[in-house]
């Protein structure tokens, strides 16, 4: 008798234990290749974002600033003593770094500011490089990101030439830079020039597929044509109304053709990362980065054909 209960409540226990490994795969969504950027959750810490990221589905997350900090190389857990206890963590929740993202504008004109800014961008790839991380971001110049304007001969010599600087050190570190399209480096033009004269394996092109569609008002199939070939990574995001009066809103809910983005890249063959960028540390604004990229992960399995978005 004694063992007839013993094994009725091992079967039952059992039967539990199924039920609840079913329901925790049922609650935590399948991954796709889509990762956000923690310029999203300025507020969180590191395992919150990477507790976050798993629970909702996501592979890879965007290093673009922890708790406020902005120059990571010099945060506390990229520091030599706790990086292998990060990456293991990383590794544990079934991660991966996509981008570390610097500010390092190569494009800039002034020699102290530039040396600065090339010595930030190394310290980035030798981040990506612990982190096993592919890419690190860099920008090209603007004197005024509100107000973009065509760069000119002078600025993109600079840009490319900055670009294949960091291209040359970063191949040696097995990392790519990428450039955004970002302020007056928007338009398939000025980006194919400033490409194709850096002239690297190890240079390429983060599309923020947000700006070259309301800044340089690029058709979506326009950009992807012209410049896939030096297409590593992204960034989408939504947004209503126009010029200054823009505002990001969540996903699928603005006139930004994301879902046509992300199609017309899954056509063309692109491997990386399809990145979410709210800009919640710039716009304090805007929506709880638990609701929006939350949202993010649904919606965008809906565009992927995983369920109703």
């Amino acid at each position: 008798m004694v063992m007839n209960t013993t094994r009725r409540s091992f079967l039952q226990a059992l039967s539990i234990a199924a039920a609840s490994t079913a329901f925790a795969q049922e609650a935590s969504p399948k991954p796709l290749p889509i990762a956000f950027s923690t310029l999203g959750c300025p507020a969180w810490d590191f395992g919150k974002i990477l507790d976050f990221a798993a629970q909702n589905g996501f592979a890879a997350i965007e290093l673009r600033g922890l708790e406020g900090n902005f120059d990571l190389p010099a945060h506390a857990v990229f520091a030599a003593d706790r990086i292998a206890d990060t990456k293991q963590q990383i590794a544990a929740h079934k991660l991966r770094i996509a981008c570390v993202s610097s500010s390092t504008e190569v494009g800039e004109p002034d020699v102290e500011k530039r040396a600065k800014g090339i010595a930030d961008a190394r310290r980035f790839i030798d981040l990506a490089s612990s982190l096993n991380a592919p890419y690190i971001r860099v920008f090209g110049k603007s004197s005024d990101s509100a107000k973009p304007v065509s760069p000119d001969a002078e600025l993109k010599k600079r840009v490319s030439s900055g670009l294949r600087e960091l291209g040359d050190y970063a191949g040696t570190k097995n990392v790519t830079v990428l450039i955004e399209s970002h302020d007056d480096f928007t338009s398939v033009a000025v980006l194919q020039e400033v490409l194709g004269r850096a002239d690297s394996p190890h240079v390429g092109l983060l599309w923020d597929a947000f700006h070259t569609y309301a800044t340089s008002n690029e058709a979506p199939e326009v950009t992807l044509k012209a410049l896939r070939p030096w297409i590593h990574h992204t960034h989408l995001k939504d947004a209503v109304g126009s010029g200054p009066d823009r505002k990001y809103v969540l996903t699928g809910r603005g006139t930004i053709p994301v879902k046509k983005q992300i199609e017309l890249l899954r056509a063309s063959g692109y491997e990386g990362f399809y990145c979410f960028e709210w800009e919640k540390a710039w716009h304090p604004e805007l929506e709880d980065p638990s609701i929006a990229i939350a949202d993010y992960s649904r919606v965008v399995r809906g565009y992927f054909g995983e369920g109703k978005s």
